[in-house]
C-alpha cells in the first residue's frame, strides 16, 4: 500500500497568507497529497531564554521569525479544498485554554466535513510558556493529559461534564461535535510521553531525522504497546522537515531531507522501510513564494511516487 503523503501549509513570513495558503492548498490537493498540515510558533525572542529546541547555544533559524497562527491557516485551507485531511503537527497544548481549542477543533472539523487531525504536543520554548502558557513549564504534561480529557468529553454525548485542574464544566450542551472520531497524534519523546501515545492516542508523530533513529524509536513504542496490551495498532505519521535546493547537495554531511528533489526521496524511501504510514513534508522555508512552493511540492511527490511510495 501507498505510503501517504501530506505537505506542511505555507505560515512563513515570505507569503501571503490571505492568499497563498488557498493556492498552495488547491495545488496540493490537486497534485495528489492526501493531507495539508500547520505548525505552531508564537513568537520569536532576542535573546532567547534557551536555544533552540532547549539546546543551549543552539539559534532559533530565521525561519521562525513570523509564522502564521495554525488554526485560521487551517481554516483558509478547509475553505479552498475538499478532500485532503487537516492536520497540526503540533499544537503546543500548554499554549491553549482546553476547553476552547476543543471546540475550535471541533467546529473546523464539522466545517471542513470531518477532515481534522489533532497532533498535540508539550513544546520546549520557555519564552513561548512566559508569553502565552495556560501553566507553568513543569506542568505542562499536565496540561496535555488535562487536554485530552477535555477533548474526549467535548467531542463525546451531551451532557458534557468535567472537573480538572485547569477546566470546570457543569452539565451543558457543547456542540458542535465532530464529524466522527478526531484522530489524536502524539510525541514519544519520554517514558512518560511515550505511555501517554500508546494509552491515549490513534498514531504517533515523530520528527524524521534519520532512518537507523527513527526505527530505534519506532521498537521502542511497539515494545510498550505489546507490554500495556494495546490492541489496535499505532499510526506513523513522520514529519520531514526539508531544506530543499535546486542541484543536489554534494560533499560530507547532507543531513536527511536536505537536497533536490531526488536526495529528498531517497531519505523518504528510507524513512519508509521503517513502518512509517505518512509523512509530513514540510518545504516551505526554503522555497520565496508560494509559485516556487507549489512547484517543488509538485515535483518531490511525483518523484516519490515514481519511487515507488
Amino acid at each position: 500500500m501507498p505510503v501517504s503523503l501530506g505537505l506542511g501549509l505555507p505560515q512563513m513570513k515570505q507569503y501571503d497568507i490571505g492568499r497563498d495558503v488557498a493556492t498552495v492548498a488547491r495545488a496540493a490537493e490537486e497534485a495528489g497529497y492526501a493531507s495539508l498540515w500547520v505548525f505552531e510558533r508564537v513568537l520569536f525572542p532576542e535573546p532567547a531564554t534557551q536555544g533552540l529546541y532547549g539546546v543551549p547555544g543552539l539559534p532559533w533559524p530565521d525561519r521562525y521569525r513570523c509564522v502564521a497562527d495554525p488554526l485560521i491557516t487551517l481554516a483558509l485551507a478547509a475553505a479552498a479544498t475538499d478532500r485532503a485531511r487537516l492536520g497540526t503537527s503540533v499544537l503546543v497544548a500548554p499554549l491553549h485554554v482546553p476547553f476552547q481549542l476543543a471546540r475550535s477543533l471541533a467546529s473546523l472539523d464539522v466545517a471542513s466535513g470531518g477532515r481534522v487531525v489533532a497532533g498535540l504536543g508539550t513544546g520546549w520554548s520557555l519564552d513561548e510558556y512566559a508569553a502565552a502558557a495556560v501553566a507553568p513549564f513543569e506542568r505542562r504534561g499536565a496540561v496535555l493529559d488535562e487536554l485530552l480529557d477535555v477533548c474526549a468529553a467535548v467531542w463525546g454525548p451531551d451532557p458534557v461534564e468535567y472537573r480538572g485542574e485547569l477546566t470546570t464544566v457543569v452539565p451543558s450542551e457543547v456542540g458542535p461535535k465532530p464529524v466522527g472520531r478526531i484522530p489524536v497524534l502524539l510525541p514519544a519523546n519520554s517514558p512518560r510521553a511515550t505511555r501517554r501515545l500508546v494509552d491515549r492516542a490513534d498514531g504517533w508523530m515523530p520528527v524524521a531525522a534519520g532512518a537507523a533513529e527513527l526505527a530505534e524509536q519506532w521498537q521502542r513504542v511497539r515494545d510498550l504497546a505489546a507490554e500495556r496490551g494495546r490492541e489496535r495498532p499505532v499510526d506513523v505519521c513522520a514529519r520531514a522537515n526539508a531544506r530543499y535546493t535546486a542541484e543536489p547537495f554534494r560533499g560530507e554531511g547532507r543531513q536527511p531531507f536536505h537536497g533536490n528533489a531526488e536526495q529528498i526521496v531517497e531519505d523518504l524511501v528510507a524513512h519508509a522501510e521503517t513502518g512509517v504510514s505518512e509523512f509530513i513534508l514540510d518545504l516551505q522555508s526554503t522555497t520565496r513564494d508560494a509559485a516556487e512552493l507549489v512547484d517543488v511540492a509538485i515535483e518531490v511527490y511525483e518523484a516519490a511516487r515514481a519511487a515507488g511510495l
